[in-house]
């Protein structure tokens, strides 16, 4: 799928919405491994991420070929700020209508509206290509990204009291939400 905006922020900077390009990969790996250390939300610790550059670029390359997967970039000045991607969750007859949301943003650019236009990407990319349905998992104790999805129109579906346990053996219990993209 392919998607370019850009939008204004809250701050009165302009932001590009954009597919990442192969030629981003290292950007794309290091924006990455900043943003999975500024917190604790996230699926992955930066260690856990074993990519290389060549990796990154095959996945790029992979995502932009994919009628169905999509891998977005929030730049300001050309700095890659934020992430998103949708994945399907296969082509299975069962579940072919449902499609998966990931977000991060590194911190210092927060409270601007590059969450709110990433979003707004993956909806109308998902809705482009037919899906119905988009889901994701969020900390139970992150609320600015609660109120976010909520904002957006996602429904708390169900919990997981386990879904993650931290480094420090703290359990975080997930909240799973779903967006009927039908609507």
């Amino acid at each position: 799928m392919r998607y370019y905006n850009s939008v204004i922020l809250k701050d009165g900077r302009t932001c590009v919405i954009r597919n990442t390009k192969s030629t981003d990969a290292y950007h794309v790996l290091t924006a990455f491994h900043t943003m999975h250390a500024q917190t604790d939300y996230l699926l992955t610790y930066p260690e856990e991420n074993t990519m290389s550059v060549k990796d990154e670029v095959l996945y790029i390359n992979q995502k932009e070929q994919s009628p169905r997967d999509l891998q977005l970039c929030a730049l300001i000045d050309d700095k890659i700020v934020g992430l998103a991607g949708i994945n399907a969750l296969g082509d299975r007859i069962k579940i072919k209508h449902r499609i998966e949301l990931g977000i991060c943003i590194e911190k210092d650019y927060w409270h601007l509206g590059i969450g709110t236009a990433l979003m707004q990407a993956c909806i109308k990319a998902a809705r482009l290509a037919s899906f119905q349905q988009m889901e994701l998992e969020v900390v139970a104790t992150n609320k600015q990204a609660i109120a976010l999805y909520e904002k957006m129109g996602f429904k708390e579906y169900g919990r997981n009291k386990r879904g993650f346990i931290t480094k420090d053996g703290v359990d975080q219990e997930l909240i799973l939400m779903a967006l009927d993209l039908r609507l």
